[in-house]
C-alpha cells in the first residue's frame, strides 16, 4: 500500500531524515520506535504531506505522491492523527468530526455512517457531541483526535504518539480500538513511545535512530531482540 523510497527531508538547513526506505502492505498494521528527536514525527509529516522532502519519493497504491498537497492525499485515503491531537477546542465534538469528513474541498458522501461507526468506535464521543472539544478530557480528546481521522474513511491511518499523556486505563482502551480495527482490516502506521503496547498490537515494526532506519522485522522478532529490549522495554 505504502513504499517510501530513500525519503530525505530538512529543517533549514539541518537533515533530519537520512534516506528512510519502508513497505506498507494493505492490512498490516507497522510500528515506528525510538527514542525523542530520533525523526519518527518528521517521517509522518513528510507521508501525510505536512513536512516537504529533499528528495526520495514515496508511492501510495501505485500512485506516486511527490507534489501532491496534504489536502489531496486525504482524498487518496491518507489520515493523519496527529502528536498532541490538535482538535479545534472552541468547536464542539461533532463540529470536529464534520471537518473530518471533508475531503479534496467536499464532504464524504457516507457522512451518517461514518459519523455512526465513529461514535461506536468511542462512545463517549456521543455522549459529549455538543460540548466543546476543549472541555474534554486529554483521553477524550485523544478519542476525538483519531474519530476525526476516521470520519475520511481511511484506507491508510497514521497514528502519531496516541497514547503520550494518558492514563493506563485510556491507554487500554485506545488500544483496544486500534485493535478492533486492525481486525476490521483498517492498515496503520503508528508511532509510539509505548513500544510493549505496540510491538504487541504490530505485525512489522521498524526501530528509528537519529533520523534512520537501524532495525526492522516482524513485531514479534523484534520484541524478543536483546538490543530493543535493552533500549526500549526495559530488562
Amino acid at each position: 500500500m505504502l513504499s517510501v523510497r530513500d525519503v530525505r527531508s530538512c529543517y533549514g538547513r539541518i537533515e533530519v531524515l537520512h534516506g528512510i526506505s519502508m513497505e506498507i502492505a494493505e492490512g498490516e498494521v507497522v510500528v515506528v520506535i525510538g527514542a525523542n528527536g530520533a525523526g519518527k514525527t518528521t517521517l509522518m509529516r513528510a507521508i501525510s504531506g505536512v513536512q516537504p522532502i529533499s528528495s526520495g519519493e514515496y508511492w501510495f497504491r501505485g500512485e506516486r505522491l511527490s507534489g501532491i498537497p496534504a489536502f489531496r492525499r486525504v482524498g487518496l485515503g491518507i489520515a493523519q492523527v496527529p502528536e498532541g491531537r490538535q482538535i479545534f477546542g472552541p468547536l464542539s465534538v461533532e463540529e470536529n468530526l464534520q471537518l473530518g469528513a471533508w475531503s479534496g474541498g467536499r464532504k464524504n458522501g457516507s457522512y451518517a455512517t461514518s459519523l455512526r461507526w465513529v461514535y461506536d468506535a468511542f462512545p463517549v464521543l456521543e455522549q459529549m457531541r455538543q460540548l466543546r472539544a476543549g472541555e474534554l478530557s486529554g483521553g477524550q480528546q485523544q478519542m476525538l483526535a483519531i474519530g476525526r481521522a476516521l470520519m475520511s474513511r481511511p484506507k491508510l491511518l497514521l497514528l502519531d504518539e496516541p497514547s503520550m499523556g494518558l492514563a493506563p486505563l485510556i491507554v487500554a482502551q485506545i488500544f483496544a480500538t486500534l485493535r478492533e480495527l486492525k481486525r476490521d482490516g483498517m492498515t496503520i502506521l503508528l508511532v509510539e513511545q509505548n513500544a510493549n503496547a505496540a510491538l504487541g498490537l504490530a505485525d512489522r515494526a521498524y526501530v528509528m535512530e537519529t533520523g534512520t532506519i537501524t532495525l526492522e522485522g516482524a513485531a514479534s522478532t523484534l520484541a524478543a531482540d536483546p538490543r530493543v529490549r535493552e533500549a526500549y522495554l526495559g530488562r
